[in-house]
C-alpha cells in the first residue's frame, strides 16, 4: 500500500508522520534524532512502499525562507541522494507548531506531555503531511 511521509525537519529533532493508504489522513509516528532521520527513513522505506516525502519548508511572513531553511536545505539534499526514486513536496510550515499545541489541548493532552518537544514535533509532522493531503485530494 501507498504511504507518503510527512516531515518536520529541526536541528535537533525530527517529527514523523504517515499517511493512510488512501492518502486520507495523516498520523503523527514519533520524533527522531536529526543525525538519525535518514538512517530511520531508509528503515521505514523497506517496511512500507513510500511515494512521496512531504517536508516543512521554514518561511516568514513575508514568505522568504526563514533561517532554519538552511537546514533543510541540507536536509533535502541528503533526501534526494538516499532517495532518487521518491519525490519530496515542500510545505509551508507556518503556524503548525502553534496548531500543534491547539490540537493537543483540543485533544485533552496533559499539560505535562504538550510541554514535551517531542510531541509537538511529530503532531507538526502530521499537519504538514495533512495540509498536502488536503490541498492534493481536490485535484
Amino acid at each position: 500500500m501507498d504511504r507518503m511521509i510527512g516531515i518536520d525537519y529541526g536541528r535537533a529533532r525530527v517529527g514523523v508522520a504517515m499517511s493512510d493508504p488512501l492518502g486520507i489522513f495523516a498520523s503523527p509516528l514519533e520524533t527522531v534524532a536529526s543525525a538519525k532521520i535518514i538512517d530511520y527513513l531508509q528503515k521505514m522505506t523497506t517496511s512500507e512502499r513510500v511515494v512521496r516525502f512531504v517536508v516543512g519548508y521554514p518561511v516568514n511572513l513575508d514568505g522568504r525562507p526563514a533561517e532554519a531553511a538552511e537546514d533543510v536545505d541540507v536536509f533535502l539534499k541528503q533526501l534526494a541522494k538516499r532517495f532518487p526514486s521518491i519525490p519530496v513536496s515542500l510545505e509551508d510550515e507556518r503556524f503548525t507548531s502553534v496548531l500543534a499545541h491547539k490540537a493537543m489541548i483540543d485533544g485533552g493532552m496533559k499539560k505535562s506531555d504538550r510541554r514535551k518537544k517531542e510531541s509537538v514535533d511529530k503532531i507538526s509532522a502530521a499537519i504538514i503531511l495533512q495540509s498536502y493531503l488536503d490541498r492534493n485530494s481536490k485535484k
